[in-house]
């Protein structure tokens, strides 16, 4: 497991659609946790599950053969391990956010929207993505090098497959 990190507006959520591309097209099964402090609201107006909800339903779950979606009152901001053991069957797993949670992360940085590496003092972090030079003690990528920072994913989290009769073969390792 581990977050792309950085501020608004960095390319984190494009940063992990790359991602998932990538680790899919290698045969790994990609789960992901993105984490939004504002709240959010998964189900539209108007539509069943969101009209269960508002009558007073604790938890939703809409199902179809193909997804499965769940809304769920919670007592507390769980925690990235806690959301992970919901997805046991995941190779991987990648966060968006959690910039300040006790996980191996990976800051993404743009030179346009921020002057300084918010995660730069923060032990877990695994490496950079940048459009500038930093002076830290972590690779750092282009933000296309995807290849590259997949692997390095790989490498460091020690990501194996769990299908490996789905894998491409050139990717097994």
């Amino acid at each position: 497991m581990a977050a792309i990190a950085g501020f608004s507006n960095s390319g984190k959520t494009t940063l992990l659609e790359k991602l998932i591309r990538e680790m899919t097209r290698r045969g790994l099964r990609v789960g992901t946790i993105k984490h939004d402090v504002h709240g959010f609201e998964m189900d539209r107006k108007g539509k069943d599950t969101w009209r269960h909800k508002q009558a007073g339903a604790s938890t939703t779950i809409i199902s179809s053969p193909r997804q499965i979606g769940m809304v769920k009152d919670v007592d507390h901001d769980h925690d990235p391990l806690e959301l992970a053991a919901l997805m046991p069957d995941m190779d991987l797993i990648l966060l968006e956010g959690y910039k300040s949670a006790d996980i191996p992360k990976i800051e993404i940085f743009r030179s346009a929207v921020s002057r300084k590496l918010f995660c730069m003092d923060d032990p877990k972090l695994m490496a950079v993505i940048t459009d500038s030079t930093h002076d830290v003690d972590v690779p750092c990528f282009g933000h296309e090098d995807i290849s590259g920072i997949a692997d390095f994913l790989i490498r460091k989290l020690s990501v194996v497959h769990a299908h490996p009769e789905k894998a491409p073969e050139r990717y097994l390792a």
